[in-house]
């Protein structure tokens, strides 16, 4: 990995704080900045993971809905009321 520079322009004070900030963690300055870049980035990459991830499971169910693969209103009342019928049980026998 080449190393590169990058320069950048703050208020002295904030530069002061965060140099001090750093010190009280055993740190200084360009590591840390190292760190949140880093921390940046891989956010970035899961942030963009996630949105392809979503859309895809968005673009499946519109294609199922789409093939007619679809379940009722009503299986889908029946499903919820057997599931929370089984939390109430669950809730009522601290045993279960």
């Amino acid at each position: 990995m080449s190393d590169t520079t990058f320069t950048l322009r703050l208020d002295k004070n904030l530069k002061a704080e965060f140099t001090s900030a750093a010190k009280a963690n055993d740190r200084n300055g360009a590591q840390l900045l190292r760190d949140f870049m880093r921390d940046f980035v891989r956010q970035q990459q899961e942030a963009v993971e996630h949105d392809s991830w979503f859309q895809r499971q968005v673009q499946a169910g519109i294609d199922a809905a789409n093939a007619g693969d679809l379940i009722s209103a009503e299986e889908v009342e029946a499903e919820a009321a057997a599931w929370r019928s089984e939390i109430h049980r669950k809730m009522s026998d601290p045993d279960a």
